[in-house]
């Protein structure tokens, strides 16, 4: 048997694909959109994409499993359970509590494990070839290393009303019926990692085992004790802020993401006709330099996401295309990093890019404005924005600071002075550099403060305070 982790450093997410050696059949579970990486790892072992899954409705990247599926002919499966507001609306079979794939010796069994989401599914996988019974745990957004699915996201993306506390009781359930009757042996591959917003402490390790979670998670004493409200009280406690993305991912996995097939390689196009789709308002320029060359200057209205390991996160923070769907002009430094930002977008439904330029000379150019950090509490500002998340503002602010998450700006454009001039920061600059620029291509006069918060911090020591 073969069971291989795919990890997007980018959105923390961990895909897998599972084959059997003795047949040359694989199953990959909870695919991400841009799937030659998929097919290359099954080439490389000798084997055919026979079934692709996914544990459940994703709510933070788009799903690869109907791109993957047409492409290989593999047969899809997702989960039926859920009830009927929570079933898929594209044509899949269906799988629900004990139901299995087999692949040759390989049973992988679907067990119903709500509590992130009604429909979750986690995947038992047992190795007929040497054993007859369960050794592996494939649980999605259940339970994570160190850490469980977060329960409050139909709240906070999809527009439920206190569908939290039903999901955080369904998690106690899942886990005392579901989780800890497993032998301490059985290995647990998660389907996110450290940095995920899916959950508020994930752990970095990329596995663990039921046992190890039985002795030293932080819920296990409350199952212990039956303290179910101890339990739900303690999981929806401190929950990290969603980004606003979230609820377009949740819907477009439900209704079925669209689907590419072969995508041909960007073109690289010329500054001349960049620049008359600028004049035209008919395209948006994403600059993927980092923040220092950004703020030496850029292209007038360009949106600023940098190149590196965030871009999907940054990307869905910067662009809606629902609301705004102009195609994307990506400066880069040749095709290969165009093509390798592009499938960074696509993870996040970021479809329309209509090539690449390798520079600005020629197009209309701005330097962004900055405010040194001891003239920005005497700066004449409509507003001084905190980008970061409420743990972070909380833990200290600038005095005055409005904390909005930087996922959350660009949805909520009405909480933003339209008259003045609104200040944004964050810890370093990164993430007010992407916000920053999101307004401004919104039409908004922006300032950043240089260096953020650190370098607010460190220049009023004895002044810093927690915004409580």
């Amino acid at each position: 048997m073969l069971i291989e982790r795919i990890y997007d450093e980018d959105l923390a997410q961990a895909s897998y694909m599972i084959g059997c050696q003795a047949t040359g059949q694989a199953l990959v579970v909870d695919p991400r959109r841009d799937i030659d990486v998929y097919r290359q790892m099954a080439a490389k072992s000798g084997m055919e994409i026979t079934a692709v899954t996914e544990t459940h409705i994703h709510a933070d990247y788009l799903s690869g499993t109907r791109e993957l599926a047409a492409a290989t002919g593999a047969t899809m499966y997702v989960s039926g359970e859920g009830g009927e507001d929570w079933q898929y609306e594209f044509e899949a079979t269906r799988l629900y509590d004990g139901d299995e794939i087999r692949l040759g010796n390989i049973v992988v069994a679907a067990v119903h494990t709500p509590g992130h989401t009604p429909e979750h599914l986690s995947f038992l996988v047992t190795d007929g070839a040497f054993a007859d019974a369960p050794g592996y745990l494939l649980t999605g957004d259940f339970v994570f290393s160190g850490d469980l699915g977060r329960p409050d996201l139909l709240d906070e993306a999809a527009g439920g009303v206190d569908t939290r506390f039903e999901g955080a009781k369904q998690m106690f359930a899942s886990l005392k019926e579901k989780f800890l009757t497993l032998p301490d042996h059985v290995q647990v591959f998660p389907g996110h990692g450290a940095g995920s917003a899916c959950g508020k402490a994930l752990g970095a390790l990329p596995s663990t085992t039921v046992g190890y979670e039985r002795l030293y998670s932080w819920w296990n004493p409350y199952l212990a004790a039956n303290d179910e409200e101890g339990f739900i009280n303690e999981l929806l406690e401190g929950q990290p802020d969603a980004p606003f993305y979230f609820g377009r991912m949740k819907n477009q996995n439900r209704q079925g993401p669209a689907v590419f097939g072969e995508r041909v390689p960007l073109a690289e196009l010329s500054v001349e006709t960049v620049a008359e789709q600028l004049a035209a308002d008919a395209v948006t320029f994403v600059d993927t330099r980092s923040v220092d060359a950004v703020h030496a200057g850029t292209v007038a209205g360009a949106l600023n996401i940098p190149a590196g390991k965030s871009i999907a996160t940054y990307a869905a923070w910067a662009v809606d295309p629902e609301t705004d769907p102009r195609p994307l002009v990506l400066l880069a430094p040749d095709q290969e990093a165009a093509d390798e930002f592009w499938d960074h977008l696509v993870r996040v439904g970021i479809d329309q890019v209509a090539g690449y330029v390798t520079t600005i000379e020629g197009l209309p150019q701005a330097t962004p404005r900055l405010v040194a950090p001891e003239e920005v509490e005497a700066f004449e500002k409509a507003m001084l924005l905190d980008v970061r998340a409420v743990s972070e503002h909380a833990a200290g602010a600038v005095p005055g600071a409005t904390q909005l998450h930087g996922g959350r700006v660009l949805w909520n454009l009405d909480q933003i002075p339209a008259q003045g001039t609104v200040v944004t920061y964050c810890q370093s600059g990164l993430r007010s550099s992407v916000v920053a620029s999101t307004l401004r291509h919104a039409g908004y006069d922006v300032v950043e403060l240089e260096g953020s918060y650190a370098a607010w911090a460190a220049a009023h020591q004895d002044t810093a305070v927690a915004a409580g």
